[in-house]
């Protein structure tokens, strides 16, 4: 599985990075091939300063050796082998009016003393994060998300929808992230799925990314903005930086256990404002985001 799912991660790669690349039209990515001095490593490919795209990465890994003491007590366990591999991906586009986008799946075994597995998981979704509400723009990115769980089973949808909210919620500010999406961890088998049922469906989440994004892009990458509204863009960011840094899991657990930095703060955006005390003008367009990132909604 571990070697059938880390082919699939690089191939996702070049299908993703080639659809961005087809959007953007100026930049390219530049790759980094990286080494984990405890076993493994990846192949890092960022975008700066584009056309469409100020700054994104889409990267994969895949590691492996002991498992970290923070992992350890995470997973409540003991001294034992592990090998995780996955990709993860942030957007940031330089237009205000175009969202910004996350996504990541990935794979985890853990090993007895023997080498044989003792335990094993998928886990991933994909979520939007806008400067401006266009309602169809979310709309169309979680029936993109439905059509793929649906075609797996109908209860995963408002299941990692609902997981995908509580997740990317900044509790110190009271407000989500973002209009989510998708959020599911530890899929491990049951009587129901096999671990080749949840390939199955975490590559189909992983397939329709594009489908999810790119007509959005496309949609919003050249409408006119002004300074002000590019302000608004930058001081939403520092919320998506609060977020990343005080809240997010990976990260975190990124920092905690020796991981690479250059990776690990890939998804920070590169400009970004905090403004004292800041509140959007009653009745803008600004308000109307803010007031549907304290009350997520079902967009279908």
């Amino acid at each position: 599985m571990k070697n059938k799912f880390y082919q699939y991660i690089q191939n996702l790669q070049d299908q993703i990075v080639a659809g961005l690349e087809a959007v953007e039209g100026q930049a390219k990515f530049r790759e980094d091939i990286w080494e984990r001095p405890e076993g493994g490593g990846g192949r890092t490919r960022v975008i700066e300063n584009g056309k469409i795209i100020e700054k994104g990465g889409v990267n994969i890994s895949a590691v492996h050796g002991k498992l970290p003491e923070a992992m350890q007590k995470m997973f409540n366990v003991g001294e034992a082998d592990f090998f995780a591999c996955g990709l993860s991906l942030v957007i940031h586009p330089r237009n205000p009016m175009a969202p910004t986008v996350h996504a990541n799946w990935r794979y985890f075994e853990m090993y007895n003393e023997n080498g044989e597995i003792i335990n094993s998981w998928f886990g991933g979704g994909q979520d939007l994060t806008p400067y401006y509400l266009f309602e169809e723009d979310g709309k169309h990115f979680h029936q993109t998300c439905k059509t793929a769980c649906d075609k797996h089973n109908p209860e995963f949808y408002p299941k990692y929808k609902k997981q995908c909210d509580a997740y990317f919620w900044n509790a110190h500010r009271n407000e989500a992230r973002g209009l989510g999406g998708l959020f599911f961890d530890y899929c491990k088998e049951t009587e129901t799925m096999k671990m080749e049922d949840w390939y199955n469906f975490v590559t189909e989440v992983g397939n329709s990314f594009l489908e999810a994004y790119i007509p959005i892009l496309e949609r919003r990458k050249d409408l006119p903005y002004n300074e002000e509204q590019r302000t608004w863009q930058e001081i939403r960011r520092g919320r998506y930086v609060e977020f990343n840094l005080v809240h997010d899991k990976g990260t975190l657990f990124g920092l905690k256990t020796n991981g690479r930095i250059e990776s690990i703060l890939m998804s920070l955006p590169p400009n970004v404002q905090w403004v004292y005390d800041h509140h959007p003008e009653v009745g803008s367009e600004e308000e109307k985001l803010i007031k549907v990132l304290e009350t997520p909604i079902d967009w279908i």
